[in-house]
C-alpha cells in the first residue's frame, strides 16, 4: 500500500537528489526509497552483529579474561 509524503529540503538535499537521480537514471523518489531501506538495512545488520558479539563475549569471557592476564 503505498501512502503520500511531504518532504521538506533544502538547497543542499535538492541538489543532492537531483545530481544522483541524473547519474544513476532514477526518479528523486527512487534514490529517496533505496537510500531509506538501506539504511534500515545496515541497522539491522548492525544490531544482529552486536547481539552475537555480545553472547559470544558472555559465552567465552573465561578464556578471555585467561587470555588477557598472560
Amino acid at each position: 500500500m503505498a501512502m503520500a509524503l511531504t518532504l521538506r529540503t533544502d538547497a543542499e538535499l535538492e541538489a543532492a537528489l537531483t545530481a544522483l537521480a541524473e547519474s544513476e537514471g532514477i526518479s528523486r523518489q527512487e534514490i529517496i526509497r533505496r537510500s531509506v531501506l538501506e539504511r534500515y538495512e545496515r541497522s539491522v545488520h548492525v544490531a544482529r552483529v552486536d547481539d552475537a558479539s555480545a553472547r559470544m563475549r558472555e559465552r567465552w569471557a573465561d578464556v578471555l579474561e585467561r587470555l588477557g592476564s598472560v
